[in-house]
């Protein structure tokens, strides 16, 4: 039988400390799938208002911000980037040189991870704060099949396109592009449709999720959406806890 893991608060931890227990396993040439949600005791993925961010607790945007710190390149839906109204990844160079030399995460140089969208039909808007605002190239993963003009229009306001499928975009062909471009280390912020399509594909090595101490109601929808069913076995990591009510837990793959 599985142990589930002692509950640990929060606020006993310090900076290094947290930044250990969300490690990236492995060496930095392993490649990993990490996932950040935030949902509702009752399992809503928003909160009042319709975006994630009215279920966000302190406790959450601390980890939030070290798993930004942590990762190569911060993964996220077209649809999540619009609702969300995401800008880039504002990160602490001094901090993710550290964690780079930890061998934990960060980066060599310091330099933000990039935001990888991705979208199909190359449906962005090029003057989104996603790409205006990014120290560091927007990547905008879509199809060969996307409209030209739209692909000509976000490379030339700084994004780096990459094409991934002819017409639609497979869930595995994701990561191995990202893999391609070295990029190993990926935190997915969702949307919940690209979750359940990495989760469904066995591509998802790890869930950090936050529970919120908020009952939502209403028709909001799970963290995870699929087509089909899956049984992915996960297995608890860590279980940390606020003293608001929020609850941390990492599960990792089984």
């Amino acid at each position: 039988m599985q142990r589930i893991p002692d509950a640990t608060q929060l606020t006993d931890l310090d900076g290094d400390e947290l930044a250990d227990l969300y490690a990236y396993p492995g060496k930095r040439e392993q490649s990993w799938l990490r996932v950040n949600f935030v949902s509702s005791i009752d399992g809503a993925v928003t909160g009042p208002g319709g975006v994630s961010g009215a279920l966000g607790t302190p406790a959450d945007k601390r980890v939030f911000h070290l798993l930004r710190e942590l990762c190569e390149v911060v993964l996220v839906g077209a649809g999540t980037v619009r609702a969300e109204n995401y800008g880039g990844a504002l990160t602490d160079p001094r901090l993710r040189r550290d964690l780079f030399g930890r061998g934990i995460g960060g980066h060599a140089d310091g330099t933000p991870p990039p935001i990888a969208i991705v979208t199909a039909s190359a449906a962005l808007d090029p003057e989104h704060r996603v790409i205006t605002t990014a120290r560091t190239p927007t990547l905008i993963l879509t199809t060969a099949a996307a409209p030209a003009e739209r692909k000509r229009a976000l490379a030339d306001a700084g994004a780096e396109v990459i094409e991934i499928g002819d017409e639609v975009i497979e869930p595995r062909a994701v990561p191995e592009a990202l893999t391609a471009r070295g990029l190993r280390r990926v935190l997915c912020e969702g949307g919940p449709q690209l979750f359940g399509s990495l989760a469904a594909e066995g591509a998802v090595d790890e869930l950090c999720l936050t529970t919120a101490p908020l009952l939502v109601g209403g028709a909001a929808r799970r963290i995870s959406v699929s087509h089909e069913e899956f049984g992915l076995r996960m297995t608890p990591a860590h279980l940390l806890f606020d003293t608001d009510g929020t609850m941390l837990i990492r599960w990792v793959r089984g």
